[in-house]
């Protein structure tokens, strides 16, 4: 069947008479969309916490809260993000990537649906694991989807999105928690999954992973509506069918050859990349201040200060921030953003780590200032351009694989900060939590100089091409 289809790929690039109604950007927004809506919802999951556990202290209902408790109870969520990455490499290679974004929304549906009737921890914990484990299934779906079905120029701003859509889900839910209880804003997050079901019905599935498949023809006809008939669009998909009859071509691979492949540079190189690169992200304490913000800012903002107001401020801080991501993504290179949000995400931790060393009185603007610079620092740069180049960066074969393991372990990093962080601040003090935080964006951001490509403006091909020319140039050497 595969054999058969393979060589209508040169036919398949001639222009089509179809009339292109809509421009290919708005196609590709489309399609963009329903992994963001998605994204959006795993922002919902990280938000929550921040509102569910401070009425959980007033209430002093069935549902404990002591510090041990809460603590797992902000984590749950992270616990099983890490295995939902792994599952969703393998998912999204299976049944497609459209498929799986219609698979993700059950759990999510169950997960908030559990967690509005929780009237026991044990409810509680399980409603928090599913939407948890849904976080992990679109952490490397989303990315993947995106890049595949964007073009090079507008995949910084479609994947700069995500995190703004996680920015949006943030603040969404602290402002439900705000004005109404915790059971009904996980009551209005439980629509969002719905929302998403209907919007999946009108986005293609990924042309990319149509001719992997083998589904050629099928696969043309997606990469046609989505990108239109330039010639930049002809050459790259051109590039996609010649790897495709590559492999159609070349000898059945052993398990030996497979073996051999993962230990190639064009897997191993941007996986560890992304592992330092995510662990930077994470270990720098971003999910530290998205589920404990309230907590944070009343151990480090004068107490005169309403700790509403500020969280407020923060989100605003981080949609705002967000929002310019997508914008300069779009005009300015990764590394240039990389270097300039750690440089400023170890200054502003630094900053407020000698702030609450000294004490200095009636200065409560010099924590929150760092804290401000903090959120909009870590928002341009160190918190998106991961989850971007995760997108991008490997190459189709594996790219289910290796996604699936660096989001895996982004989610392994995030769980052990979100499970740390009290303990942290009681048992060894917010100055060394804070100091600890801006050491790991500081030698983080070092190691990424001398490490991280650059991918803007050039296609997945490309990407791909660059490490395997890589290792070409070491085996003459």
């Amino acid at each position: 069947m595969e054999d058969k289809e393979a060589p209508k790929g040169d036919v398949l690039l001639t222009d089509s008479k179809t009339v292109i109604r809509f421009s290919p950007i708005w196609k590709q927004g489309l399609a963009a969309s329903a992994p963001i809506l998605l994204t959006f919802a795993a922002g919902l999951t990280s938000g929550f916490s921040a509102i569910l556990l401070p009425q959980l202290e007033i209430e002093a209902g069935p549902i404990p809260a002591d510090e041990e408790t809460t603590s797992w109870i902000a984590s749950m969520a992270a616990l099983p993000m890490a295995p939902g990455c792994l599952i969703s490499g393998w998912m999204f290679e299976r049944f497609g990537r459209r498929k799986s974004q219609f698979i993700v929304c059950a759990p999510l549906l169950l997960g908030w649906i559990l967690t509005a009737v929780a009237n026991n921890l044990t409810l509680m914990l399980c409603g928090r694991f599913f939407t948890g484990l849904c976080v992990g299934l679109i952490g490397p779906l989303g990315p993947v989807y995106i890049g595949e079905t964007s073009e090079p120029k507008y995949r910084g701003f479609f994947l700069a999105a995500i995190s703004l859509a996680i920015a949006l889900g943030i603040i969404f839910a602290h402002i439900l928690g705000t004005f109404i209880s915790w059971q009904w804003t996980a009551v209005i997050c439980a629509l969002f999954p719905i929302l998403n079901i209907v919007l999946l019905i009108f986005v293609p599935e990924s042309p990319t992973w149509l001719i992997s498949k083998g589904r050629i023809e099928e696969g043309s006809k997606v990469y046609y509506w989505l990108r239109g008939y330039s010639d930049e669009a002809k050459d790259e998909l051109k590039g996609i069918i010649d790897c495709r009859l590559a492999r159609d071509a070349a000898p059945v691979e052993t398990w030996k050859d497979k073996v051999l492949y993962f230990k190639s540079p064009e897997l191993i190189k941007p996986l560890i990349i992304m592992i330092i690169f995510f662990a930077t992200c994470q270990f720098a304490g971003t999910n530290a201040f998205a589920f404990y913000s309230i907590g944070i800012i009343q151990k480090a903002v004068d107490t005169s200060i309403d700790k509403y107001v500020a969280m407020f401020v923060m989100d605003l801080l981080r949609l705002i921030a967000s929002v310019v991501a997508c914008v300069i993504c779009k005009q300015y290179g990764r590394r240039p953003l990389c270097f300039i949000s750690g440089g400023l995400t170890t200054i502003s931790m630094v900053g407020l780590s000698m702030f609450l060393y000294l004490k200095p009185e009636n200065m409560a603007w010099i924590p929150l200032s760092c804290l401000m610079l903090y959120i909009c620092a870590i928002s341009i740069g160190l918190v998106p351009l991961p989850w971007m180049m995760c997108g991008e960066i490997f190459p189709t074969k594996v790219r289910g694989l290796g996604s699936g393991i660096s989001s895996a372990m982004a989610f392994v990093c995030f769980f052990i900060v979100v499970k740390t962080a009290p303990g942290m601040m009681t048992y060894l003090g917010e100055v060394f939590t804070f100091s600890f935080y801006g050491t790991v964006a500081f030698f983080g951001t070092i190691i990424l100089f001398f490490a991280l490509p650059e991918t803007k403006g050039k296609s997945l091909q490309e990407i791909e091409e660059k490490f395997k020319s890589k290792k070409s140039n070491d085996s003459k050497v």
